[in-house]
């Protein structure tokens, strides 16, 4: 029998309430520490692919965004994935726990703009028409983000790269090759070789 413990209610509150939450794919599992924030208000801006599991949080802002995850993902516990523009995030990426990832500033860097945003945020909640610089993030098939790890907009991830832990990413980083560090420099390359399974 299914336990409760293994629910993640705040998500079923959600669907029940018809509030807007995600697509998911086939036996993909929300762990009860996830949680998605779909502000936008509609569930197909918020998808993940077949078999994945997330621990993590997922949120897209009332003026844009939209996240993307494909099959056989994992987003570990205390991850932060927020957009406002376009995160994209391929089939078998591994992303650890406490690992942030932006696709816009998030907040104005003009003082006076960003303490305006902060009190709509407390007395409206989140402004519908905002600029925050927004800018795409990708992450490419087979990557894996260490733990405690920062990707900010406008980033790629290439195909099997690694991001060592702790690592501040702010610049593209080439497919088969680990970056380390703040900012995150190649450290080393990796082989090229195929995937050993099939499965998408």
């Amino acid at each position: 029998m299914f336990k409760i413990n293994r629910l993640n209610l705040g998500y079923w509150i959600k669907r029940i309430a018809g509030r807007a939450t995600c697509v998911l794919g086939r036996n993909t599992r929300l762990r009860p520490s996830a949680k998605i924030h779909n502000i936008r208000g509609n569930n197909h801006y918020i998808s993940i692919g077949d078999n994945s599991l997330v621990a993590g949080e997922l949120l897209v802002f009332p003026h844009g965004g939209k996240i993307s995850i494909g099959h056989w993902c994992y987003v570990g516990e205390n991850a932060r994935i927020w957009s406002s523009g376009n995160i994209e995030i391929g089939n078998r990426v591994l992303i650890s726990h406490n690992v942030n990832i932006f696709d816009s500033l998030t907040h104005p860097i003009d003082a006076k703009l960003r303490h305006a945003q902060f009190r709509e945020i407390l007395l409206q909640g989140h402004p519908s028409d905002i600029d925050l610089g927004e800018c795409p993030v990708q992450i490419e098939e087979d990557a894996w983000i260490g733990a405690n790890s920062i990707i900010l907009r406008g980033v790629t991830i290439g195909k099997a790269a690694v991001v060592g832990a702790g690592s501040v990413v702010t610049q593209d980083v080439p497919p088969f090759t680990v970056v380390a560090g703040n900012p995150a420099r190649i450290i080393r390359k990796l082989d090229e070789e195929p995937a050993t399974s099939d499965e998408s």
